[in-house]
């Protein structure tokens, strides 16, 4: 079998059926079903990475499930393609790898920090799904598929957030996030049906080849930008991202993160590539920016009040999707002047781009620090919480440095996907940058609020009976951080590679429409 051949359905496959057969693998012992579920995740972060090379060097892949040459795609006589189809192209690769390298450092953290018992069975069963799921919304080129790739994310999604069942906060969150979720899916549900029933097709590349723009298809956008900005957190339709962030386990509130950024993945997929050509695709741009700035400024003005560390985090992931949503609204706006797209829109989608992933390992950094803070002190109330800097300082410069790579300051990751999304804005509009700005300093004065509360002040005796953290939990942070240190020092090696492929791979519909017809 040609492993590259069959990699796209294989990413998909491996963490699917390796989180079914993880009860059964557990009936041998611990150890060798935490050995299982990790060389389930390193083998699908090997798949991904040898995909993402060759889609970034070779140009999109195509993989048709069933057919003989998977390579190639079945069309009817009329040029419809039949079959499930999964399309790859670099913005597709760029964040399949950011979800999968996000999930096994999350696993590396949950090695210890769940506790053992037949829970964490379930809790590997359930990641795994999550895993799956992420990869299969950013790799399907076809709606239903993408329906299906949402729904199997929301209720996994759903019952980590509920995994502490026994609290009622926990029961709570998940709750308001599965009511959430179904009402997105109907919405999905109803614009799929919308489309397939004027066209008869399910295949994005091909709808985006034959769509009229008629008022139904018009419907059928609004009802999918409305679907996803709530799977997204995006401001007004957030209400569930500071409860299941704030009461799900530390590394799932990380994985959630991601989670939220493949439901932005397919925004941005359906603004750019399914209805790239609508004439007023002006005025959806605008909405998204729209979207952002609300996001930003309620976002972080939320962050500032909280006494739940968690919640605070939660708040400002919030404020910082309006970044992207800036950015690549920027993009999406000029997309049809050539000599502004070229001058400053290809540059904020880049930087909207890059704060994606500079903000999946920024915030699941923060989380795991958070973790390690509620596990060290057993509360995550910051009123709580006093000289931690003396018992944890090794956990207080991480937090640190996430802290400021989150506010954008120098010489962190988060510096240099914020100041090309403030030089391209400004060009569009000035006031944008203004706002963005702004936002970045109430960003670092929420967590000047965290670090005085917890980490400064007198030492208490108590935190001394508590147990220490586990190796495995200092690991993951460890390599956050690194992470964060590395694309802020060396930020080109990043948007040369991956995130100037994917800009360019989002602009590009004739490309992606003919990688299918």
């Amino acid at each position: 079998m040609n492993l590259l051949l069959h990699s796209p359905i294989l990413a998909i496959a491996i963490p699917l059926l390796c989180g079914l057969a993880t009860p059964l693998i557990s009936k041998f012992g611990k150890n060798v079903r935490d050995l299982w579920v990790t060389l389930g995740l390193l083998f699908t972060e090997f798949l991904v990475l040898i995909l993402t090379y060759d889609v970034i060097s070779n140009g999109i892949r195509i993989y048709t499930l069933g057919a003989k040459f998977p390579a190639e795609v079945v069309l009817t006589a009329n040029f419809v393609p039949i079959r499930i189809i999964l399309e790859l192209d670099a913005f597709s690769v760029v964040m399949a790898l950011t979800s999968v390298s996000i999930s096994l450092i999350a696993f590396i953290y949950s090695l210890k920090f769940i506790k053992e018992g037949t829970a964490k069975i379930r809790y590997y069963t359930l990641f795994l799904l999550l895993v799956a799921a992420m990869v299969g919304l950013v790799f399907t080129g076809d709606l239903f598929s993408m329906f299906v790739f949402l729904e199997l994310l929301s209720i996994s999604s759903a019952a980590l957030v509920a995994f502490y069942f026994h609290k009622g906060e926990s029961l709570e969150a998940a709750f308001k996030y599965i009511v959430f979720s179904a009402v997105g899916a109907l919405m999905v549900l109803l614009a799929i049906g919308l489309i397939y029933g004027q066209y008869g097709m399910l295949n994005i590349a091909a709808l985006a080849n034959v769509l009229k723009f008629s008022f139904s298809d018009k419907v059928a956008l609004v009802l999918l930008i409305v679907a996803f900005a709530m799977k997204c957190g995006i401001v007004p339709l957030h209400m569930w991202v500071s409860d299941a962030y704030g009461e799900a386990p530390a590394p799932i509130s990380a994985v959630l993160v991601v989670a939220s950024q493949a439901s932005l993945y397919v925004l941005f997929r359906i603004s750019f590539t399914l209805f790239g050509g609508l004439p007023t695709i002006g005025i959806v741009a605008w909405f998204i920016i729209i979207l952002g700035i609300l996001s930003m400024v309620i976002g972080v003005s939320m962050a500032i009040i909280q006494n739940d560390i968690k919640r605070l985090i939660a708040y400002n992931a919030v404020s910082q999707v309006g970044y992207m949503l800036l950015g690549l609204g920027v993009g999406l706006a000029v997309i049809k002047n050539v000599t502004a797209l070229n001058s400053f829109g290809l540059v904020a989608m880049e930087g909207g781009i890059f704060h994606i992933i500079n903000d999946a390992i920024i915030m699941s950094l923060l989380f795991l620090t958070a973790g390690v803070i509620i596990y060290k002190t057993g509360t995550k109330k910051m009123d709580e919480m006093s000289g931690l800097a003396y018992e944890m300082p090794f956990t207080m410069v991480l937090f640190l440095i996430g802290a400021l790579a989150l506010a954008g300051l120098p010489p962190f990751n988060g510096f240099v996907s914020k100041l090309l999304i403030y030089e391209s804005t400004f060009r569009f509009n000035p006031l944008l940058a203004i706002i963005a700005i702004l936002v970045s300093i109430l960003t670092l004065a929420s967590f000047v609020k965290i670090f005085y509360s917890a980490f400064t002040g007198p030492r208490l005796r108590e935190y001394n009976k508590v147990r220490d953290t586990p190796k495995t939990m200092l690991v993951a942070m460890l390599i956050l951080a690194l992470l964060t240190l590395l694309f802020g020092l060396f930020p080109n090696m990043v948007i040369d590679n991956l995130i100037s492929p994917a800009a360019h791979a989002l602009i590009n519909q004739l490309k992606y429409v003919g990688g299918v017809l």
